[in-house]
């Protein structure tokens, strides 16, 4: 009697047990959905505050993970201002950010995201250090990408930042780079040809995304292609508005314009 009392309790207990996960799964399902909802509004705080209640059920949560680091991103970078305190705040949220990108390739290295974020979060956090730290880190940041692009070759954000990558690099150039390599080591090699090629990738993959634009606009100018830098900018003012950051974006479109308009009245800018 006593045996079957004791098996019926375990019977009932083991159910419990399941059906307290099958909760707690559905509750982090949900937190996600709602982070999604709120990312689609352009409500990145909200969004972010929802996947950061999902990982305090499941802390391992790949998906979780990755959309919280990408929040962690979209916040900073929504941050205005300049100074030590802006900086800090920027950099402390991009740590965050790196913190669960981290974990979340930890979980999961086979996806394209977790890598992708990782590079983001990884780059921005540098610029706001020394250049020797930026030095160090951007070949981690390259490695990254170069994951996150063999893991989903339509991933149109990694491409973007693999054309980034290259322009920055590009730009440490002749004397600056020889003096940079004594003080700081090897300096990473990026072309501005390499730079266009990829950010063109990224605006064949999402022709309406406007980042991808402006930064090709921002490679024709280190080109001196003057031209088809205002081309891009043009595009950047014509393109609807698709994400919380686009406004801003717009209107560095217009300071670029603003600024080749100087450059003289054979590029007809209006």
């Amino acid at each position: 009697m006593l045996k079957k009392g004791f098996k019926l309790g375990l019977i009932v207990f083991l159910a419990l047990f399941f059906a307290a996960g099958l909760v707690l799964a559905q509750s982090v399902e949900e937190f996600i959905r709602n982070g999604d909802e709120f990312y689609a509004q352009w409500e990145d705080q909200k969004a972010l505050d929802e996947y950061l209640k999902g990982l305090k059920i499941e802390p391992k949560n790949y998906e979780a993970l990755w959309k919280a680091a990408r929040g962690y991103v979209d916040v900073a970078d929504l941050i205005t201002g300049s100074g030590k305190e802006v900086n800090n705040k920027k950099f402390d949220l991009y740590l965050k950010a790196e913190n669960c990108a981290r974990q979340a390739v930890a979980v999961n290295p086979n996806d394209t995201w977790g890598h992708f974020f990782l590079s983001a979060a990884l780059g921005k956090k540098v610029l706001l250090l020394g250049k020797k730290e930026q030095i160090d880190v951007s070949k981690k940041v390259k490695a990254e990408i170069d994951k996150a692009i063999e893991l989903d070759p339509n991933n149109d954000l990694a491409y973007h930042a693999l054309g980034r990558w290259h322009r920055r690099m590009a730009e440490i150039g002749g004397a600056k780079r020889a003096i940079g390599s004594i003080l700081y080591g090897s300096i990473p090699k990026g072309s501005f040809q390499e730079s266009e090629k990829w950010l063109k990738k990224a605006i064949e993959l999402k022709p309406d995304y406007i980042n991808h634009h402006l930064e090709l606009g921002r490679t024709y100018v280190a080109m001196e292609k003057l031209s088809l830098a205002v081309e891009e900018f043009k595009k950047c003012l014509e393109l609807p508005e698709t994400s919380s950051k686009d406004k801003s974006l717009k209107e560095e479109a217009k300071v670029e314009l603003d600024k080749l308009s100087k450059k003289g009245d054979a590029l007809h800018i209006s």
